[in-house]
């Protein structure tokens, strides 16, 4: 009697540990709970590797080894978002939060040129530099942030977005270039996986609406095994085991690459810090302090820069997990850190990671193409938040006019000095560096207006 009692109350026990940050809860709560977090992010994690090893033209075995790198520094930089290091006093790298990382979406438009133009190296080169912007942020956030509020980050998100659909459409239709580009049998695969995320979405539950994602790509990967789309090749010659292993492609480091990513770092430390206030809100009820603020974006700056080392792209704090803290209220850091765990050993199976870079490029668009419509959204969703006054209609005129629409027409631009010839050669880059500009150049005057910005930027 009394072993069921004891069973009871540690049952009862773990119940309430999940809903607070410390504590360990045993390993039959906290592994399930943390492996909802690795389902719901594991295919966004992957997908932008896939994505430029394809633009670069990588063999079988380089895009297993992004893959299996990938994995691996997810899982450390989770780590150190949930246990951070100490700088002195008044600095620490992670936030103590229970944060997600994973790889960005939002360097896939500028690493997808940079790639096509330049090669792996240079994107990885760019990554690791640019990744310094990240740390002055993180060191200096109080001082700057006034200069990023959500209209400026609301722009740039949705020219990301944009940029991604172009992206997301050539997959859907078998990829770039392909010799059956737009064929019956790619787009009836696309479209297969495209509603079945779409019905778990929409009436899926629990884990199942979670990993909507991860069980489309299961079954369309599975319908194009049986078509006959899937390469077995690399899958077949992976290793079952291996370690993930730094520079195991050339770094370069050119001057343009470097100044594009630096703009989107900007961009992803933003996404960061509005990760990092949905979850205090949500779990908590209260925003995030300045520290753990600083913190998480420094710990996505080291994840970056750890990322290009270990042959993988940048690293940010995941949307769809801070969705599912503010869905469960579990903010319990040994839970999530049992999912850290388990995407890191992911990393040490190199068949794990053939496996997935022999998706097919139909299943993997149709996987994918509403989360790149997400992007769209959520930047829509912040313009929405800044609201629509003069001032703001002014500024985003501005914005999209010259970040988005002479980048589509360098050709008129051939006279300017170079640097000015830079600026506007990526939009993405163009918008982040216009939409600071113009915000900075047309100050609020409106006092409905200065209170709606201040109520945007405490979320």
């Amino acid at each position: 009697m009394s072993d069921i009692q004891d069973k009871k109350s540690r049952k009862e026990m773990d119940r309430e540990l999940v809903y607070q940050l410390d504590g360990r809860p045993g390993f039959s709560t906290a592994v399930p709970l943390g492996l909802q977090h690795v389902l719901a992010m594991f295919t966004s994690n992957l997908a932008p590797i896939l994505i430029i090893a394809g633009v670069c033209s990588l063999s079988g075995a380089d895009t297993v080894i992004m893959v299996q790198c990938a994995m691996f520094v997810s899982g450390l930089t989770t780590f150190i978002q949930l246990y951070p290091l100490k700088l002195g006093k008044n600095y620490q790298v992670g936030a103590k939060l229970p944060i997600v990382m994973g790889t960005s979406f939002t360097f896939v438009p500028t690493a997808s040129a940079i790639g096509a133009a330049s090669g792996i190296g240079a994107v990885l080169g760019g990554c690791m530099a640019g990744s310094l912007v990240e740390v002055f942020m993180g060191f200096f956030y109080k001082y700057i942030r006034r200069f990023f509020p959500p209209l400026v980050v609301g722009c740039t998100l949705v020219t990301i977005g944009v940029n991604l659909l172009g992206i997301g459409v050539d997959y859907f239709a078998g990829g770039a270039g392909a010799a059956d580009y737009g064929s019956l049998k790619n787009l009836g695969v696309a479209f297969f996986v495209l509603a079945i995320v779409i019905l778990l979405q929409r009436f899926g539950k629990g884990l199942a609406k979670n990993s909507a994602i991860l069980i489309g790509l299961i079954a369309g990967y599975v319908l194009a095994a049986f078509l006959g789309m899937v390469d077995t090749t690399p899958i077949a010659e992976a290793r079952w085991f291996g370690l993930p292993l730094p520079f195991q492609f050339h770094l370069e480091f050119q001057l343009p690459a470097i100044l594009s990513f630096a703009a989107l770092f900007v961009t992803s430390g933003l996404e960061t810090i509005g990760n990092t206030s949905g979850i205090t809100i949500a779990g908590f009820d209260r925003e995030a302090d300045e520290k753990e603020t600083s913190g998480a974006i420094l710990a996505d700056a080291l994840g970056s820069t750890t990322a290009a080392i270990f042959n993988a792209l940048p690293n940010t704090a995941f949307g769809q997990n801070a969705g599912i803290v503010s869905m469960t209220k579990v903010v319990n850091r040994w839970c999530i850190a049992t999912g850290a765990f388990i995407l890191m050993i992911s990393g040490f199976f190199p068949k794990l990671g053939a496996l997935f870079s022999a998706i097919p490029n139909a299943v993997l668009g149709g996987a994918i193409i509403t989360v790149f419509g997400m992007i769209l959204i959520n930047g829509i969703k912040m313009i929405s938040k800044a609201g629509f006054s003069e001032r703001n209609i002014l500024v985003m005129g501005l914005t999209f006019a010259f970040g988005m629409g002479v980048p589509s027409h360098p050709e008129a631009l051939t006279h300017l000095p170079a640097a000015l010839q830079f600026i506007f050669n990526d939009p993405v880059t163009a918008t982040c560096i216009i939409a600071i500009i113009a915000n900075i150049l047309f100050p609020f005057k409106d006092q409905d207006d200065i209170e709606k910005a201040k109520e945007a930027m405490l979320g």
